[in-house]
């Protein structure tokens, strides 16, 4: 059984959404999938939603969401770890034969949220809630882990800031952000060593949604084209517990990524065109192409990854839509020549205890 992307929606990234609900959102994004893909929401047999409802800021947000989703009268089933999470089950679900034309959606609306609260909140509530630990402590507890492992230096780190935020520059669907100085970034604030505030992708708002289709629907419907061909999905989570030993292993990230490659057929990364990369801070970036084994600089994040747009809890999501884009030849300016293959990881939890990574290729109907 061979897996399909037939459609993507993005919506437009804004650092805070003050003119649409997140039903509105959802709703848009959806639709531009469908259109995207030639299909109507009265053909789909499933719908998977990829959302948070603390950062929803409402019990069971699915309620609300699903119908503006495009679960109106359909299967649906929700996923509260990530977007990318969600991508997963989705393929599941098509692989399983349960489903043959899918959507998966994701939103995220950071600007309304107090992240850290919700991180606070998802502390061991004997040991750690206590400490007041939040992704920014959790982020920085995983430099100093890869700095010690990987010897990474702050003027990596900063440099890596610099070049993602040029890439992200060029990214039509990102958020333009100014492309700092290197002095600016190594003079900011340290907010938890050692970690500066310069060095995090600064969140943003959005949406994205993929439209998944089996090979018997495209067999039927010979007029919808597939974009992409998922190659291959892994995923893994790891202790919760925050110990050197942990963050230093990576073991979620090296697990996912090994098990995609292992699936697509796939040796390592140098078969790989581009691999968009969630690096919530460049330490992350650096720690992730070592793990992976990414060797050509180039092949690395070219939309910008989370310094384009950083919805936090649909960016592996997004990241996905931008490998489906490559693969497709439609990335626009960030667009990389003869991209055959390309993977998108995503990762979520405290100092990523979870990680996604998913495989494209692409199928020449759009080439």
């Amino acid at each position: 059984m061979t897996v399909y992307i037939v459609g993507l929606g993005l919506h437009p990234p804004s650092r805070a959404e003050r003119g649409l609900r997140l039903e509105e959102m959802a709703w848009r994004t959806s639709r531009a999938a469908l259109e995207s893909a030639g299909v109507s929401r009265r053909q789909l047999d499933s719908v998977t939603l990829g959302a948070c409802d603390e950062m929803d800021g409402r019990p069971i947000s699915s309620m609300l969401m699903t119908a503006p989703a495009g679960g109106y009268g359909t299967d649906e089933i929700k996923v509260t770890d990530s977007g990318a999470t969600a991508l997963a089950l989705a393929y599941a679900r098509v692989l399983a034969g349960e489903s043959n034309l899918g959507l998966v959606v994701s939103w995220c609306k950071t600007s309304k949220t107090d992240i850290g609260s919700v991180f606070r909140l998802r502390g061991e509530p004997f040991y750690t809630r206590p400490l007041g630990i939040d992704d920014t402590v959790a982020d920085a507890l995983f430099a100093q882990a890869v700095a010690a492992e990987f010897d990474v230096s702050d003027g990596e780190a900063n440099q890596r800031v610099l070049d993602a935020y040029t890439r992200a520059a060029r990214n039509p669907r990102g958020i333009g952000h100014d492309v700092p100085t290197r002095d600016a970034v190594a003079a900011s604030a340290y907010e938890a060593t050692p970690l500066r505030a310069a060095q995090r992708a600064p969140h943003t708002d959005g949406a994205v949604a993929l439209a998944l289709a089996s090979e018997q629907f495209l067999r039927s419907n010979p007029g919808v084209k597939p974009l992409a061909r998922i190659a291959g999905i892994g995923w893994a989570t790891d202790e919760y517990r925050l110990d050197g030993q942990r963050l230093r292993a990576m073991k979620s990230a090296r697990t996912a990524w090994q098990r995609a490659l292992k699936q697509a057929g796939l040796r390592g990364a140098g078969e790989l065109d581009a691999v968009e990369l969630e690096s919530q801070t460049a330490w992350h970036e650096a720690a992730y192409v070592r793990a992976f084994g990414i060797e050509r600089k180039e092949t690395v994040s070219p939309s910008g990854g989370a310094f384009a747009q950083n919805p936090l809890f649909c960016t592996g999501l997004v990241n996905a839509a931008e490998a489906v884009l490559q693969v497709s030849g439609r990335a626009g300016a960030v667009q990389r020549p003869g991209v055959k293959r390309a993977a998108a990881h995503g990762c979520h939890g405290y100092a990523q205890q979870g990680n996604v990574v998913m495989v494209f290729e692409g199928t020449g109907a759009t080439q």
